[in-house]
């Protein structure tokens, strides 16, 4: 700086506690999580405790993690509306595509493993895979949730959710704050009636997480996915209330453009899982939930 004028386009950040308390945070998170799990870890002493505290034991943890979460993207929204020159947008759209494809990866494992043993459900070399399956997929026993039923539904849902996500998009950068706001409005509304009409499926699913090779990936890969609604549902709610503050601009607004590449990611993971697992994956397995 000379003068109060920046002598270059990038933002070198002043230094934050947020990092070093974020990670505190995740760590004392994943501690309460493993004694949550396993009370006897750290001894008898502390198991009695524990065992009284039970899930109590992450609470710390999670309120610090958000804390942090809010505190930190406080500041980053503060410093994006000063900071953030055509250089650092770059860096950030680079940064949130690394993301993204990080995203992808784990997605690819929960398929991977939900692919491998469909395809091949049983063999005279997995004999133990042959016991569990009882050779054919979806395994003996199983009853399906039927797919053109609430899936379809929700794949509808989050489909629009996309269109009404790409048209506050559109009204950012036209200067159209009144229309980014509805578009904003719906979007949040469509991914939290998605994420209502998969709880009721997983409350009256026909099958429970640990009953075998199929349900234990479906409900990881789904659930995941679930996951992914809420958190990006939580971005759109922040990106809401910044564009009613009428914080975005044509030229700078890449808080809703993150979220919206995120939106979008999520969408077409969801039309993956439905195809895959809900549609293909159901094989000729007895419907159960309609």
């Amino acid at each position: 700086m000379a003068g109060g004028t920046p002598k270059h386009p990038y933002h070198l950040v002043d230094p934050s506690p947020w990092p070093a308390l974020g990670s505190f945070a995740a760590l004392l998170l994943a501690l309460g999580f493993g004694l949550a799990l396993h009370p006897g870890m750290l001894g008898p002493g502390i198991e009695a405790v524990m065992k009284s505290v039970h899930w109590w034991a992450i609470a710390p943890g999670l309120l610090l993690v958000f804390g942090v979460m809010y505190w930190w993207w406080s500041d980053v929204i503060a410093e994006s509306r000063v900071y953030h020159t055509a250089v650092v947008q770059l860096g950030l759209r680079y940064g949130m595509i690394l993301f993204i494809a990080s995203e992808v990866l784990f997605f690819a494992a929960f398929f991977w493993a939900f692919f491998d043993s469909a395809l091949y459900p049983g063999a005279p070399n997995m004999p133990v895979r042959t016991e569990a399956t009882g050779g054919i997929w979806p395994p003996k026993g199983i009853s399906i949730i039927a797919p053109f039923d609430l899936p379809l539904m929700n794949t509808l849902i989050l489909l629009l959710s996309g269109t009404t996500c790409t048209w506050a998009h559109h009204a950012i950068i036209e200067g159209n704050q009144k229309d980014a706001v509805r578009g904003l409005l719906c979007t949040v509304v469509l991914g939290a009636i998605f994420t209502c009409i998969q709880a009721y499926e997983y409350i009256h699913a026909p099958f429970t997480f640990s009953q075998d090779i199929y349900t234990s990936t479906f409900f990881m890969a789904t659930g995941f996915h679930g996951f992914h609604v809420l958190v990006g549902t939580t971005f759109l709610i922040v990106c809401l209330i910044r564009a009613a503050k009428g914080q975005f601009k044509p030229r700078q607004h890449f808080g809703f453009e993150a979220a919206a590449w995120y939106w979008h990611f999520v969408d077409v993971v969801w039309l993956f899982l439905f195809f895959c697992i809900y549609w293909w994956g159901a094989g000729k397995a007895p419907i159960a939930l309609h």
